[in-house]
């Protein structure tokens, strides 16, 4: 049984969208008609997430997640919470469908389930949504079927899932605030430069006055706002626009991952979030079961830095030719000291798992006490930058007002 969308026709002339199951698509238009409905288009699931998988134009499709992390932490969530109340998997998959109300993840779900049920494994059946479902996850889904222990494994990806959607949110509520402020202050540094300080710099000129240094450099900035503007705007899109380009090309890509690296201040975001990254990836797997060796491949391949996924293969085939774990990540140059002392610690007394959990609660508390002192620091930044701003413009406006006054003294 195949899940198939669909676009119909009520009998008042409606247009109505959703997903039905049938053996076959002639089967699938005779159950839309016995519901009333004119079908106008019937495609697979399976056809859809072969054209999701298709490149689109610029490559967008490729950077779009095929499922919000909400949504996939919710799915998981309920996935593991049937799972270990003993429900049959295709009866779990069913029940995920019929609660979900977006048409696209139902869609996704029932698909996976007709996959299931023609024998084939969960997480073989989830990689046909590759966007949907990332490669940590299904390693992961795979891990507990080999191992038997699909319920807990689906318990503890769940857990990750929802705390890596609860930090995204919360970087994203807390980022709102700064956005809004840097929109204001140039909305308003705009809005006077080229609607107020021309009018008011009029008066002056008229007069005849020498204007100060200040009140001439104000000018000038107004006059390039006014009259080239646009072409910033423009030119900024463009040089935008032709980086993306360029960082498509490998070794320029794979230098820029280097310079993030390596760049004082920025290697603190960069490396902290792939180290944390990485260390949670490889806790998930390990505690699933997964070969250390198979677990680092897999962890390396959800890193976003290409170069330190360059420097972390290197570090998986030593291990795999007998060194040990944190003289293989130590060699690479960006792990901190605390996680290689904790993983080091982990190998000699046998309880690597158990540390390398630690270690990736430990890298993440340190990303996200990092990115809030960051965030913390840029709200009085932007403040102060506004308050700047506008204090100058209007010394720039008061200081003819005074050089007239004394004259006229």
């Amino acid at each position: 049984m195949a899940a198939f969308d669909y676009k119909a026709l009520t009998l008042e002339g409606r247009s109505r969208s959703g997903v039905i199951e049938a053996d076959s698509m002639r089967q699938a238009r005779q159950l839309l008609r016995e519901k009333k409905l004119t079908p106008l288009t019937l495609v697979e699931g399976q056809q859809k997430s072969q054209q999701e998988n298709t490149p689109k134009f610029f490559g967008l499709s490729l950077m779009t997640p095929g499922l919000p992390t909400k949504s996939l932490a919710l799915i998981t969530r309920q996935m593991a919470t049937l799972i270990q109340a003993g429900l049959p998997l295709e009866e779990v998959l069913q029940a995920i469908a019929q609660q979900s109300e977006d048409s696209r993840i139902k869609s996704i779900i029932l698909a996976v389930r007709s996959k299931v049920l023609e024998g084939h494994t969960l997480a073989g059946s989830l990689a046909q949504f590759p966007r949907a479902f990332p490669n940590l996850y299904r390693a992961t889904v795979s891990a507990g079927e080999h191992s038997g222990h699909l319920d807990k494994v689906m318990n503890r990806l769940a857990d990750h899932t929802e705390e890596s959607q609860q930090f995204k949110q919360k970087v994203q509520m807390a980022m709102i605030y700064p956005c809004m402020l840097i929109l204001l202050s140039i909305t308003m540094v705009t809005g006077l430069m080229v609607y107020v300080v021309p009018d008011v710099i009029k008066v002056f000129v008229g007069s005849g006055q020498q204007l100060p240094a200040l009140t001439v450099g104000l000018v000038a900035i107004s006059d390039f706002i006014a009259g080239y503007g646009w072409a910033v705007v423009l030119g900024l899109a463009i040089a935008v626009v032709c980086v993306f380009q360029l960082l498509k090309k490998d070794h320029i890509r794979l230098k820029f991952h280097r310079w993030l690296l390596n760049t004082p201040f920025i290697k603190r975001f960069s490396g902290g979030f792939n180290t944390a990254r990485y260390a949670s990836t490889l806790s998930i797997l390990t505690n699933s079961g997964l070969p250390l060796v198979e677990s680092m491949k897999i962890s390396c391949d959800v890193l976003g830095n290409e170069y330190l996924k360059q420097q972390l293969q290197g570090a998986t085939q030593r291990v795999q030719e007998g060194s040990s774990l944190h003289h293989a990540l130590a060699e690479t140059g960006y792990f901190p000291p605390m996680m290689l002392h904790m993983i080091s610690s982990g190998e000699a007394s046998g309880e690597l798992d158990t540390m390398l959990e630690r270690t990736a609660d430990y890298q993440s508390r340190e990303l996200q006490n990092l990115v809030t002192v960051l965030v913390g620091l840029f709200e009085p930044a932007m403040l102060l930058f506004m308050g700047v701003t506008v204090l100058l413009i209007v010394m720039a406006i008061l200081l003819p007002i005074l050089n007239m006054n004394q004259l006229v003294g």
